[in-house]
C-alpha cells in the first residue's frame, strides 16, 4: 500500500507540475485536496505527498486558512528564480564540465538541434530544460541538480507565461550555440560567463516593455 501511494503521489505531482508550468493552472489558484483526490481516485494520503512535493520546488505555497495554492509568479519570485539560478547552474557547469565525455557533448548538442526545430513555444521550451539539464547532469552534486530542476520548471512558469502575453515565433538559440563552442573548445569560465549572461536575460524580459 505505501509504494501505491508513493506511485500515486508521484502521478499526481507530475500532473499538477505540468498544469502549473503551462499556466493552465495560474499563479494563487486554490488546489483542493478532495477535488484532487477525486480526480485522481485516491486516498488524501497521496495527495497531501504530492503537495509536499510541489512545495518543494516552490510550484505550490501552503498557508493557514488559505490551503495550498499556485505559487505566485511576480517580480519578487523572477528576480529570486533568476539570481539563484544564474548563481547554482554556474557552479554546476564548473564541476560538470571537466567530466564531459563524447556522448554528453552530444546529448547537448541533440537538446540544442530539438530547441531549433521546434514549431512551438511548449516543443521550445521542453528542448531548452534538456538543454540545460543535460550541461549539469555531470557534475555528480545530486542536491545542486535537485535544486536546478526545481528553478527550470519556474524558468519555464515565466517563459510560457511570457509567451502568451507577447506571442513566440520559430528561433534559433544563438547563446546556446556559444556555449556549447566554448565547451568543446575546453573554455570553461568563458562558458560560465556565456551562461550567466544568458540566465540573466528572463528578468530583463519578464519587465514590462522587456527592457
Amino acid at each position: 500500500m505505501q509504494d501505491e501511494n508513493i506511485t500515486t503521489a508521484h502521478r499526481i505531482a507530475e500532473a499538477i507540475t505540468e498544469r502549473i508550468v503551462s499556466g493552465a493552472l495560474p499563479p494563487d489558484a486554490p488546489l483542493r485536496q478532495d477535488h484532487i483526490a477525486r480526480e485522481f481516485n485516491s486516498s488524501h494520503v497521496p495527495v497531501r505527498e504530492a503537495f509536499r512535493q510541489l512545495e518543494a520546488l516552490y510550484l505550490v505555497v501552503a498557508a493557514p486558512r488559505r490551503g495550498v495554492r499556485v505559487a505566485p509568479l511576480d517580480a519578487k519570485s523572477t528576480k529570486e528564480i533568476v539570481e539563484m539560478r544564474v548563481a547554482l547552474e554556474v557552479v554546476a557547469l564548473r564541476n560538470a564540465a571537466p567530466r564531459y565525455t563524447p556522448a554528453h557533448l552530444a546529448a547537448i548538442e541533440l537538446a540544442l538541434i530539438e530547441a531549433d526545430k521546434a514549431e512551438t513555444i511548449r516543443e521550445f521550451e521542453t528542448a531548452n530544460r534538456a538543454f540545460h539539464r543535460a550541461l549539469v547532469m555531470p557534475c555528480a552534486m545530486p542536491r545542486l541538480l535537485a535544486s536546478l530542476e526545481g528553478l527550470r520548471l519556474a524558468n519555464s512558469r515565466l517563459v510560457l507565461a511570457m509567451a502568451r502575453n507577447a506571442g513566440w515565433r520559430p528561433r534559433s538559440n544563438g547563446d546556446h550555440r556559444l556555449i556549447l563552442q566554448a565547451l568543446r573548445d575546453r573554455q570553461i569560465g568563458h562558458a560560465c560567463e556565456l551562461l550567466t549572461r544568458h540566465n540573466q536575460t528572463i528578468e530583463r524580459l519578464a519587465r514590462p516593455g522587456g527592457a
